[in-house]
């Protein structure tokens, strides 16, 4: 795999920085899932930290290959990646900048491709990962204020809002319950077509949309529907439920613009 070429490669030009003590992989590398379509996530730690410094990071991936272009990852809440795109061949690679403390801290154990004086590897011996689960009251305290929200705009035609909606409610409710449901990491959607049973896949199918009014009803139901289903499956007694008068309240609004539309129609 080309993925293997680049990282080994980037290993031989780290053990010889003296800045640089060690680099690890993570990702698809660790459970052994890496195809033609996978990115490369490398960690690279340093002596000095540099991860607050879009400049330098960009130095350090300049040497590591054909660069063409690099980003800082605020967008995902992580600056310390530099999302990055090289050419020869033409590759997607994240790199993580960090100090050995900050390497402590993480959410899965990567697989070490170098290390100064085994300093990695005693971290990972005298820490554990944490990956991060959702707050199943943080979801259920929001998801019927969030499905009326759609529905305004549903109501008002702001179409493209309810696209966006809907694909918040699968990438950050749906898609991490289903995965939880069948055994897995909650990574939103990412893989659920080979990981999640095929049954599970159907009904999230189900809340995809086309630009129509229509589809969109059709999608929401389909996505309360879907909810109700898994919080009955994984949520236990402790929680608390959003009270019945809000969950009826707005699924007598969701009927009342399905009325609308149909009478649009």
């Amino acid at each position: 795999m080309i993925q293997a070429q680049f990282a080994l490669r980037v290993a031989e030009i780290v053990k010889n920085d003296p800045s640089i003590i060690g680099m690890a992989v993570a990702g698809s590398w660790v459970t052994n899932e890496i195809d033609a379509y996978s990115d490369l996530d490398l960690i690279i730690v340093t002596r000095e930290k540099i991860g607050d410094n879009k400049a330098r990071m960009i130095e350090y991936a300049r040497n590591f290959g054909n660069f063409l272009s690099g980003f800082t990852g605020e967008h995902v809440g992580e600056p310390r990646v530099l999302i990055c795109l090289y050419d020869d061949p033409l590759m997607h690679v994240d790199i993580k900048f960090l100090t050995t403390e900050e390497f402590r801290t993480r959410i899965e154990t990567p697989v070490i491709l170098a290390d100064t004086d085994d300093q990695l590897q005693h971290i990972l011996q005298t820490s554990i990962p944490n990956f991060p689960y959702p707050d199943y009251q943080w979801i259920e305290d929001r998801f019927w204020t969030w499905i009326h929200y759609a529905l305004l705009k549903l109501g008002r035609g702001e179409l493209f809002e309810v696209v966006d909606i809907i694909s918040f409610l699968r990438v950050n409710v749906l898609g991490p319950l289903i995965h939880i449901k069948n055994g897995n990491l909650p990574k939103g959607v990412r893989k659920i077509e080979m990981l999640a049973r095929p049954e599970d896949v159907d009904h999230l199918k189900a809340t995809i949309v086309e630009y129509d009014k229509s589809s969109m009803m059709k999608a929401l139901e389909a996505s309360v529907s879907l909810y109700r289903n898994l919080r009955q499956h994984l949520y236990d007694a402790d929680l608390v439920i959003c009270s019945a008068k809000t969950e009826e309240k707005v699924m007598n609004y969701l009927q009342e613009i399905k009325s609308q539309l149909s009478k649009q129609q």
